[in-house]
């Protein structure tokens, strides 16, 4: 019997088209699968906690694969595993779980951060979004309210997807300044594609001066992603954290 693992990552997905492999594209499963075959010596699917875009970072992944070899050294695999993989992608942490856990379906929530910049910065072009003009903090944080009113963002989704359902439960959702940078965390059950880049989209509306923060209970509420703001751009996004229930876990091995 297969023995399932955990694997824990952070990767830069400036040179990724997103996490989910797609035919003749360089993208972050692709890379880690190909890694894992090699080492592990036999196929190995990888099933990611979601699928972030092209250009989407992760400071925190989680994946599961199986496994014929039930006892994976951890300290020495985790080496090998990132000396097969670039520097675009690191590893942190193994751990076994019991056969049936799921990376993507118990995770009980997600949190991702949102970088944008207010002053140019080469050093981090590829990790936040360059807005010359200042933004009205306290307004975003008044509209970042409303959001725990409402379940259903499909004005807030990217068009065409395979969802059912367009409900998502958001636990935080808040704007901090931290000097020249503006800080978004936001927390929630699900996230729909585009979920995230749409909001701060319209929060940048917000922001600055062109709608006001009452005015996203009227986009909510039409139900429609042509009266939200234009997505945000990818580089400033990051999958933050992934949360998981305790039980699932059967040994965990740090680095």
């Amino acid at each position: 019997m297969k023995q399932r693992y955990f694997i824990e990552l952070a990767y830069n997905g400036s040179r990724f088209h997103g996490w989910q492999i797609q035919p003749n594209t360089e993208t972050v499963q692709q890379c880690l699968e190909s890694a894992l075959a090699t080492i592990c010596r036999e196929e190995i699917a990888v099933t990611g906690a979601g699928r972030t875009d092209t250009g989407v970072h992760a400071s925190y992944f989680v994946a599961h694969f199986d496994s014929e070899k039930t006892n994976l050294d951890h300290s020495d695999f985790a080496y090998k595993l990132n000396s097969f993989l670039n520097n675009d992608i690191a590893i942190f942490k193994l751990s076994k779980v019991n056969s049936e856990a799921h990376a993507r379906f118990d995770a009980t929530s997600r949190t991702y951060h949102y970088y944008i910049n207010l002053q140019k910065d080469p050093f981090v072009q590829e990790s936040s979004w360059y807005l010359r003009r200042k933004l009205d903090v306290d307004k975003m944080n008044e509209a970042c309210a409303i959001l725990f009113d409402y379940e259903d963002f499909t004005s807030f989704s990217k068009l065409h997807t395979d969802v059912k359902t367009n409900n998502c439960k958001i636990y935080h959702a808040k704007w901090k300044q931290q000097n020249n940078r503006l800080v978004f965390t936001v927390k929630a059950d699900r996230f729909l594609r585009n979920m995230v880049r749409a909001i701060v989209g319209t929060m940048v509306e917000i922001g600055r001066g062109k709608i006001e923060p009452s005015d996203l209970r009227k986009v909510l509420e039409a139900k429609d992603r042509g009266v939200a703001g234009v997505s945000a751009p990818a580089q400033g996004l990051f999958l933050a954290h992934v949360a998981y229930p305790e039980e699932i876990f059967t040994s965990i091995q740090d680095i």
